[in-house]
């Protein structure tokens, strides 16, 4: 679906989010990016929808193109649907309201300026619907919860009636109930909706449990690509520097549950 081919990303001042990396990722998959904090995960996420746009290398989107084209990013950004950590809400908008705007890639720029057409707010309230929300339709989102807003964001991507999801630590601000919560809707949604998803993550409990794929950075390389089931412990541990890795306890409870 996805194909890199060298893409590496240097901040100004000479900082190295990610060395030259080369990696598929496969139409369907639910692909989690693990590592340390300033391994290279976000930056990876956001060059695939040049939100970062990479130094040099390549990514094509299989069916359109290289993303150095204008009209290509255009078209991939507006079949990918995006989550952030902090939600990224109109604070003061109702939740219909911001998934809303999960439908102003289908408008022109002058047409956004106006109520959109009653097929988009079926397809934004169905959206809160599936997510749980439909009775919080018309609420100011910053009344809600953490998990709430969130479940918003989701309902704002799936609005876009996205071939992909890319969502960037999208969990990191919940409560375990809701991580879970959110990752298990996701994932299903995901999978009944044909949609690809790839998304950072820091707990490796959480992607053992809900990935079909783990790509594993540390110092924005690759160490580790596959299966849950194929990652070993040993490979595991070499995601994270002494510094930010987790208690020995508490690591090791994750990697052998």
């Amino acid at each position: 679906m996805i194909q890199l081919d060298r893409l590496s990303m240097t901040y100004k001042g000479g900082v190295i989010g990610i060395k030259p990396i080369s990696l598929s990722f496969i139409k369907g998959q639910f692909t989690v990016i693990l590592g340390a904090s300033g391994s290279g995960k976000s930056t990876l996420l956001r060059c695939l929808n040049y939100l970062n746009r990479p130094t040099t290398g390549t990514v094509i989107v299989e069916g359109l193109g290289n993303l150095h084209n204008r009209k290509v990013l255009y078209e991939h950004r507006k079949r990918t649907g995006m989550i952030f950590q902090q939600h990224q809400l109109i604070s003061r908008q109702t939740a219909l309201g911001n998934v809303l705007v999960g439908r102003l890639a289908y408008h022109s720029t002058l047409r956004s300026f106006f109520p959109l057409p009653k097929a988009d707010q079926y397809i934004a309230l169905e959206c809160l619907d599936r997510v749980g929300l439909l009775h919080k339709a018309l609420t100011r989102v910053d009344t809600l919860s953490g998990g709430q807003q969130q479940r918003v964001g989701i309902a704002r991507a799936l609005a876009q009636k996205p071939q992909l999801i890319l969502a960037d630590e999208p969990v990191a601000s919940l409560d375990p109930t809701s991580t879970h919560k959110v990752l298990s809707f996701l994932r299903q949604t995901c999978q009944e909706d044909g949609i690809s998803a790839i998304l950072s993550l820091h707990q490796i409990d959480l992607a053992r449990i809900y990935a079909d794929r783990i790509i594993g950075l540390s110092q924005g390389k690759v160490v580790l690509d596959g299966k849950p089931a194929d990652i070993s412990a040993y490979e595991l541990k070499q995601l994270y520097s002494d510094k930010d890795s987790p208690d020995d306890e508490g690591f090791q409870e994750s990697i052998n549950s």
